[in-house]
Order: C-alpha cells, then sequence, then structure tokens
C-alpha cells in the first residue's frame, strides 16, 4: 500500500479568514508491482461532522475495511465552518476530477469513481450526485460536468432534507446567515434535487436514530426510484446515529456506539459495489 496526503487547493467561498486548507489522504494499492496492474475502483471518504468539525471514526477505519476489500481510497477533509457552501462540494468535485487525472499512474478505473459519507459527510457526497452537471460546481472549476461525475454514491446516515426532518446545525453550518433563507434551503435539500442525472446509490439508516431522522434517507430513497435511479437501501431496527463502522474498536468507549445488527453495512457496500 501506497500513503500519499496533499493539500486541496481552495476556491473561495464565504468567510475564509479562519477556515484550513481541505486535506486528501489517499491509500493507494499494488502502485510497487511490475508489469500490468489491475484497475481498481476508488472510494473517497467524506467524515461526518455537522459540517463544523470531522470524525476521525468515520475516516480511516472505514478506509481500512474498504482496503481489504480491494479498493483504493480517499478520505477528504474537507472544509467545514465558517466555510460556506459550495466551498466543501467544490473540494469533493475537484478531488474526483483529480482521482480521474492519475488514473493511470494510481491504476484506478475512472469509470468507478464512488463518493461516499456519513451524515454531514453523506450530504456533501450526495450533493455532488445531484449537482455535478451544475454549471455553479464544475465552472469555477475550470472542469467539464463529466470529469467531476460520482459512478456511485454510498451514504450512510445521511443528512440530506432542510425541511421538516433536517438537522438544522449542519445546515446552520453549511449555510450561514442564508440558512434562514427559503430558497437557499430548498437548493441544498437534495431530495428536491435528485433526478434521473443522480449516479446509482447506497443507502443505511437506523430506525431509531434521533440526530439526523430516517425519513432524511426515505426522501432521497424515494425521489431517486421516482427517478427511475437504482438505489439499494438498507434500514436498520435500531442503533444510534453516528455509528461509522458500529463495532467496539470505532466507538470512543460509547455502548451506544456499538451495534451488531449494523456491521454487516460495510460488506453489503462492498458486494453493491462489485455491480457499478
Amino acid at each position: 500500500m501506497r500513503l500519499l496526503t496533499w493539500d486541496l487547493p481552495r476556491a473561495e467561498s464565504g468567510n475564509t479568514e479562519a477556515m484550513e486548507r481541505a486535506k486528501v489522504t489517499a491509500y493507494l494499492l499494488d502502485w510497487h508491482e511490475k508489469g500490468p496492474v489491475k484497475k481498481r475502483p476508488a472510494v473517497v471518504i467524506c467524515p461526518g461532522g455537522g459540517y463544523h468539525r470531522l470524525s476521525p471514526r468515520e475516516g480511516e477505519p472505514v478506509a481500512m475495511e474498504y482496503l481489504a476489500m480491494g479498493y483504493h481510497v480517499f478520505v477528504l477533509w474537507y472544509t467545514v465552518a465558517p466555510g460556506r457552501f459550495p466551498q466543501s462540494l467544490w473540494e469533493l468535485a475537484s478531488l474526483v476530477a483529480h482521482i480521474r487525472d492519475h488514473s493511470e499512474e494510481w491504476s484506478i478505473d475512472p469509470q468507478k469513481v464512488v463518493v461516499s459519507g456519513f451524515s454531514a459527510g453523506g450530504h456533501l457526497a450526495g450533493s455532488l450526485g445531484v449537482f455535478w452537471n451544475r454549471e455553479f460546481v464544475y465552472g469555477p472549476l475550470g472542469r467539464k460536468a463529466e470529469e467531476i461525475r460520482p459512478d456511485g454514491m454510498i451514504l450512510c446516515y445521511p443528512v440530506i432534507s432542510s425541511g421538516k426532518y433536517c438537522h438544522a446545525g449542519s445546515f446552520e453550518n453549511l449555510l450561514g446567515e442564508e440558512a434562514k433563507e427559503e430558497e437557499k434551503r430548498r437548493l441544498v435539500s437534495l431530495e428536491e434535487q435528485a433526478g434521473p442525472h443522480t449516479p446509482r446509490t447506497f443507502l443505511w439508516h437506523t430506525a431509531t436514530d434521533e440526530t439526523v431522522p430516517v425519513q432524511n434517507s426515505l426522501l432521497f430513497a424515494d425521489a431517486l426510484i421516482k427517478s427511475g435511479v437504482n438505489v439499494e437501501f438498507h434500514l436498520f431496527p435500531s442503533g444510534g446515529h453516528g455509528l461509522s463502522l458500529a463495532r467496539e474498536d470505532t466507538s470512543k468507549g460509547q455502548e451506544s456506539l456499538v451495534e451488531p445488527g449494523c456491521q454487516c453495512w460495510i460488506r453489503l457496500a462492498g458486494e453493491w459495489m462489485k455491480r457499478i
């Protein structure tokens, strides 16, 4: 395995005074082999944290699982508040395009670049899925829409809706003062933006999530189905928010973050990846 890290260039959006530069950690397989090397799918992970912080539990531990399945992995430590929409979206879009630029060098299948996110990171990943063909995303990056398009999305207990079932803090951190504007809130409510252009999607959530209600995933799944998008949705009967791998090693010692019934999600997501 080869480990790479770098900072992303920053497009300007909102208050940049106290913003740290976004970072990427890349975990690449087969880099040392001689002769033909298998081209593998890539997964880009966006940890959660309500757009005000980033959770390490949803970064490297998850990356190690995808690596074990034979996938290249990139963890995006994106901009959070006081950075505002669409700063983090530009960063994710830029990373997806960068991965395709280096697909030969890194032995990546450029038609199998998947974005994945947890909670607010799920909103970020989902945002690229619904906005990749919008000029306000690819234009400022000097890219074409198809260069930033994800080939699939893996969304884990994602923030989706700014409506009745919203996680208010995520949208306040994402939009700042613009969170008071109905038009802006509807723009970032992803069930409102989903359509036939949205890539195939793997979703999972728990019915007892009290932080980001399961209706977020239900609304998104319904919008995708109505648009004819291929969607796989797993609804687990119990478990709180922020489970990561739902195992003891990602629980921070909190019993509420260990949920044996949810631990299969990563295996299911890996199998779903094979069908892209």
